[in-house]
C-alpha cells in the first residue's frame, strides 16, 4: 500500500490527480457501505463525505489504513446525523402518488442487478449495529481495532457483533433457500 500512501500524501499537498485516484479507489467501497446503512440517500451522503474529506485532507496525518478508517468514520458520522435529523422530523408518507413521481433511474436499476448490491441489501436487513460492523469489516476491509475505533466499541464487542451478523446472514440465506426449494402442495 506504499503506492496509496504516496497518493494520499500528494492529495494532501493539493495534487488534483492524486485526489481523483483516491476518489476512484474508495468511492465504490464508500457507496457499498452507505447502501447497506442508508440506501435511500447513499449518493447524497457520499457527496457530503467527500466534501468533508476535501475540507480536512490537508490536516489528515496517517497512512492508507488510517485514511480508510478516517473516511469511514466520516461516513458513519454522516449516517448518524441523518438518523438524528429524521428522528426529529419524521417523514409523513402519502397514500397517493404525487404528480412529480420520477421513473427509476436506469443506471440505478442496472446497478441493483449485481450480486454485490444484493449482498449489501441482505446485510442491511441486519440490526443497525451488526450491519455497520459487517459492512466496515467486509466491504471497507477494515480490521477489528479500526472498526472498534469507528463505532466507539471494544474490539471484543466488534468481533461478537460481526460473528452474530454473519451467523444471522447465513440463517436468512438458509431460510430463503428452504422456501425456494420446498415443493408446493397441489391444491385440490
Amino acid at each position: 500500500m506504499a503506492e496509496l500512501d504516496d497518493v494520499i500524501s500528494r492529495a494532501r499537498s493539493g495534487d488534483e490527480a492524486a485526489f481523483v485516484m483516491l476518489f476512484r479507489t474508495y468511492q465504490p467501497l464508500l457507496l457499498r457501505f452507505l447502501r447497506g446503512v442508508a440506501r435511500d440517500v447513499c449518493d447524497d451522503l457520499a457527496s457530503e463525505v467527500w466534501l468533508d474529506v476535501v475540507r480536512g485532507l490537508r490536516t489528515f496525518t496517517g497512512d492508507e489504513s488510517g485514511f480508510r478508517g478516517w473516511l469511514f468514520t466520516i461516513a458513519r458520522r454522516r449516517v448518524i446525523d441523518l438518523r438524528r435529523a429524521r428522528s426529529r422530523r419524521p417523514e409523513v408518507l402519502s397514500a397517493e402518488p404525487s404528480d412529480d413521481t420520477v421513473a427509476p433511474d436506469a443506471g440505478w436499476e442496472a446497478d441493483q442487478a449485481f450480486s454485490t448490491d444484493r449482498a449489501i441489501a441482505l446485510i442491511s436487513e441486519l440490526p443497525t449495529e451488526q450491519a455497520e460492523v459487517v459492512l466496515l469489516r467486509v466491504v471497507a476491509g477494515l480490521d477489528v481495532p479500526a472498526v472498534a475505533a469507528i463505532v466507539g466499541r471494544r474490539s471484543a464487542t466488534v468481533r461478537v457483533q460481526s460473528h452474530r451478523g454473519l451467523r444471522r446472514l447465513a440463517e436468512i440465506l438458509a431460510e430463503r433457500d428452504t422456501a425456494v426449494t420446498e415443493p408446493t402442495s397441489p391444491t385440490i
